[in-house]
């Protein structure tokens, strides 16, 4: 639904984060945006209510015929801008009194001030973007590696709305021609081809499932890849997380259960983010806050989509460390992850009598995290958890968990009509298994959508945006 123009109030907001910096913008969005600015912002050019879209103004903003600051004021018209309405984008000096200053003339002038993700909201009434864009504007923002940013912004694009309605398109052809039944069914007419309807409907489901997988990898990509270091005590855990950061953020001791607790750090590695998780060491201990941190350990294990186990190779030999890797294989039946078995202390050793001797157990990794050597090779395993070629390959990865759920609901909807179909169900009853997949689908893009669902979207947004 378009908002109204008359009713619909002109906000305004900074747009830049806290803080001081060089530039900072303030916007202003609604059908008194060119009125309002032009109370408070002078310009030799003239007035912005005159002023063509898409171009800047160089000039002052007074309050009370004090001089606030010098601005330039760039000039959208709806609805080519991105709200759809009338905006104006204010760049002044990035003083936070500054900042405040114009915020308040523009209020006291008669603009409200804008909620949490108002703008985009706003884009989204004027149909400027669908409800999943929106959702990957606010993603596009929080990006901190270059792989979400670009699933971001591939959603921004669209990417993921037109799957979502190449879907909904094939389905309603068909659920139309079920409801055209339903209008003759005195005459038990089949205007909807049943092996034809079987076969979409089938085809829907393996597509659906496939992008409800994706969720797994897009999860991990929107949050960072959890990495945990797990090993025995003293085996070089936080010495390894000290190197991997470039910084002492873990305390290296030669006193074995130095860590008690998980320690967790993010940082970028291939145009991914990872999270790795420094560990408590696992052994049997009296100690209570030591057998805590173990516990700890074991459910960092169990979260974690990379598991570096790191082992002292003088201390633990292949038959040991094979039963140590079966034991955490044992724990995770069934799940996807990597297991990276890291030999450090290696420059202790000949690294061919090293090779020789692990050379049953594959992709055993000799590093030495106090030498600095073998750190690449263990990067690279890494960072090949999550292909680039996959990011890249043009198929659409889930990230957010309201459309996982949505694409859920949808596969049950559809599974249920296909059992439908195949056991002769009635056709009002199938009908209704397929409305609701298409209401489902449509929850996604905001085709089928409630205020409450609007404004808990919106909320999570910064104020600006």
């Amino acid at each position: 639904m378009i908002m109204a123009k008359n009713s619909t109030p002109t906000i305004a907001a900074i747009a830049t984060p806290p803080g001081v910096g060089a530039i900072a913008v303030i916007r202003i969005s609604g059908p008194r945006a060119f009125e309002i600015s032009d109370q408070v912002f002078t310009s030799r050019k003239g007035k912005l209510e005159n002023a063509t879209s898409h171009t800047a103004y160089f000039g002052v903003i007074r309050a009370n015929g004090q001089l606030i600051d010098e601005v330039i004021a760039v000039i959208f018209r709806g609805p080519s801008s991105f709200t759809g309405d009338d905006t104006v984008e204010f760049s002044c000096h990035g003083s936070t009194y500054i900042q405040k200053e114009i915020l308040n003339v523009l209020i006291q002038h008669g603009s409200q001030p804008a909620k949490p993700g108002e703008f985009t909201m706003r884009a989204f009434l004027n149909r400027k973007m669908d409800l999943a864009q929106a959702e990957a504007v606010g993603d596009l923002i929080a990006s901190d590696s270059a792989s979400s940013h670009r699933v971001a912004l591939k959603q921004m694009r669209g990417g993921f709305s037109k799957e979502i309605q190449m879907l909904r398109e094939k389905l309603i052809h068909f659920a139309s021609l079920l409801e055209l039944e339903l209008d003759f069914s005195e005459e038990d007419v089949e205007f909807a081809d049943r092996k034809q309807l079987i076969s979409l409907i089938s085809e829907t489901i393996q597509h659906t499932k496939k992008l409800s997988e994706s969720f797994e990898t897009g999860n991990v990509i929107k949050r960072g890849i959890p990495v945990a270091i797990a090993g025995k005590p003293n085996v070089g855990k936080s010495t390894l997380l000290n190197l991997i950061l470039n910084e002492d953020r873990a305390i290296v001791s030669d006193i074995a259960g130095t860590t008690r607790d998980t320690i967790e750090e993010e940082i970028n590695l291939g145009g991914m983010k990872f999270r790795f998780i420094d560990t408590a060491g696992i052994r049997k201990s009296d100690d209570l806050v030591e057998q805590i941190g173990v516990e700890k350990t074991l459910e960092k294990i169990k979260e974690a989509s990379v598991i570096i186990y790191l082992f002292d190779p003088g201390e633990t030999g292949p038959d040991e460390l094979q039963i140590l890797l079966n034991t955490i294989i044992a724990s995770r039946p069934g799940e996807k992850y990597v297991l990276v078995p890291v030999a450090n202390k290696s420059d202790r050793y000949n690294k061919s009598y090293l090779q020789d001797l692990f050379s049953p157990i594959p992709d055993v990794i000799f590093i030495s995290a106090k030498e600095h050597s073998g750190i690449n090779e263990l990067f690279k395993r890494i960072t090949s958890v999550i292909s680039e070629s996959k990011i890249d390959s043009g198929d659409v990865i889930l990230t957010n968990a309201r459309h996982k759920d949505s694409i859920d609901k949808t596969t049950a909807a559809l599974e249920n009509s296909l059992t439908g179909l195949s056991s002769g169900l009635a056709t009002d009853l199938i009908a209704i298994e397929i409305r609701s997949s298409l209401m489902y689908l449509g929850e996604i893009t905001g085709q089928i959508t409630t205020d409450d669902l609007l404004g808990k979207i919106f909320s999570k947004f910064c104020i600006g945006k």
